[in-house]
């Protein structure tokens, strides 16, 4: 495999904080200030392409959203490189979505990125109304929406499914992590996300942070349902994972054949380009 196209990773360093009341830390250590930092990575691993995240972690919303004109001016560097926007559905976010989506028609924007983990809910009313307009933004710029999951609380995919159910018929939507977690892993391979694909929804997943059964299960599933083969991207999500690792572990699962083409390379293009 000699092109790769990373479909998920994130650029700027986050304060330090001290999480689960311990001392200020910052974990993610790899993370990265410049633009000039983040393609000297690139080169380094040879990715060919990469969709860029503003960083998060901390618990401030400032943060994130602060990081939309760094990923804007990566995307505007260099023709290989795509962007996502941070935008929030928090009724107190409005104001800072609303700059954001005002941005969503710039050079390099492919998508808007959301995450539960600073707050809202996906089934909480006072969010409908953002989250309305930010599927109709995407639905207007023809934009992904890029979607955090993990087990349990608002991230769970009991309640970022409902996202898929409501808006994915007209508007992709990328579920990052493939759920996160054992119970996220099952209830997507086992079922769900193809049966959102049987439904013409427009989902599509990644597997960084995937637990080690998982690529090689839904690889298997794929090739027994002949479905989803067009619908699983690579990612590495850097600075929060290891570009290494995820790269070898799925490589592993799925070969050198159409699928391991699909998945580090076409359905990118398809989506981002």
């Amino acid at each position: 495999m000699t092109m790769v196209f990373d479909a998920h990773r994130h650029l700027g360093v986050l304060p330090a904080y001290p999480f689960y009341g311990g001392p200020p830390v910052k974990p993610d250590v790899t993370a990265r200030a410049t633009v000039a930092h983040l393609m000297a990575d690139l080169y380094a691993e040879g990715t060919e392409r990469a969709l860029v995240l503003p960083n998060y972690g901390v618990p401030d919303p400032d943060v994130a959203f602060g990081f939309n004109e760094l990923v804007l001016e990566a995307a505007a560097a260099d023709d290989r490189v795509r962007c996502g926007l941070w935008v929030s559905p928090r009724p107190q976010d409005a104001g800072r979505t609303e700059e954001a989506l005002r941005l969503a028609g710039e050079r390099g924007v492919r998508a808007l990125k959301l995450s539960f983990l600073l707050g809202g809910r996906p089934t909480d009313p006072a969010c409908r109304p953002l989250l309305d307009r930010i599927f109709a933004a995407a639905r207007e710029h023809d934009l992904v929406v890029h979607v955090h999951t993990s087990p349990g609380a608002a991230s769970d995919i009991d309640e970022v499914g409902h996202l898929v159910d409501w808006y994915a018929g007209d508007v992709a939507v990328h579920l990052v992590h493939f759920g996160g977690g054992m119970s996220g892993h099952i209830k997507l391979a086992g079922s769900r996300f193809f049966d959102w694909i049987d439904a013409g929804k427009r989902v599509y997943t990644d597997l960084s942070w995937a637990i080690g059964f998982t690529p090689r299960w839904l690889a298997a599933e794929i090739d027994r349902r002949g479905a989803g083969h067009d619908r699983v991207l690579f990612a590495s999500d850097e600075p929060w994972g290891d570009y290494t690792g995820e790269r070898a572990r799925l490589g592993a699962a799925v070969g050198d054949g159409e699928l391991a083409r699909l998945i580090f390379r076409d359905t990118f293009e398809k989506l981002y380009a």
